[in-house]
């Protein structure tokens, strides 16, 4: 078990992408050997089986009149279903972070849409179900990208996935943006997006993004997380 708290999950589950579960404020990962360099507080040996145990924490979520979820679970009836193959390392959608920045998605008129920090696509694919095109989701790990590229087709949609630096290289111009990262790397796009509009999440509710040239819309908040849509001040 690895202490920690809720700014480190995002690291750990890059670097123990075999699994990360929260316990009682702390964190256990799964992996061959104890991690080096973690304040490690005990190992312990897991049964038999527990590559594929992760499955039972992963549930569908209805967001507005979309259903997010795993593909071994049924949507309800008359939802728009976005089924996500969360992998080991990437979520389906059920984090409060994403569900708040669909809430925000689905009160745009559809258009020209870029996922930035994509992930497993939840966001990207949710977009192009709603009717946004075209649309183009970039992430700067290979494994995201990959994902990201399955579950669009594992869904029928059209998604542009391309592994990219979205804070060093050149991002595609789109009317909407949509980045459910940290809160620096939120202030940190923003001056780069080539974008009218733009919904971003990933950080506390006490927190809100800052950048200049752009202002607040309007705001979503739960379980002490929170989104925000923005637009380019005139």
């Amino acid at each position: 078990m690895v202490v920690g708290g809720e700014p480190e999950l995002a690291l750990l589950l890059h670097l123990f992408p075999e699994g990360v579960e929260e316990l009682d404020g702390a964190y256990a990962v799964y992996a061959e050997e104890p991690p080096a360099g973690f304040d490690v507080v005990e190992v312990e040996d897991v049964a038999a089986g527990w590559e594929d145990a992760w499955r039972a924490f992963h549930h569908g979520a209805r967001v507005g009149r979309c259903w997010v979820g795993p593909p071994w679970e049924a949507p309800p009836a008359g939802a728009l279903a976005v089924a996500i193959e969360p992998g080991r390392a990437f979520g389906t959608g059920g984090h409060a972070t994403t569900r708040l920045a669909l809430e925000l998605l689905q009160e745009l008129e559809p258009a020209s849409l870029l996922d930035v920090g994509c992930g497993s696509g939840v966001l990207a694919v949710a977009a192009a179900k709603l009717g946004f095109a075209p649309v183009t989701a970039v992430d700067l790990e290979p494994a995201a990208v990959e994902a990201a590229r399955e579950n669009a087709r594992r869904n029928g949609v059209a998604v542009e996935v391309r592994l990219a630096d979205a804070l060093a290289d050149e991002l595609p111009a789109a009317e909407v943006a949509v980045a459910n990262i940290t809160l620096d790397a939120v202030e940190a796009l923003l001056p780069r997006l080539a974008a009218r509009r733009a919904v971003v999440s990933g950080y506390l509710e006490r927190d809100e993004p800052r950048a200049a040239g752009w202002r607040p819309l309007a705001r979503r908040a739960c379980e002490g997380w929170a989104a925000d849509l923005l637009e380019r001040a005139p």
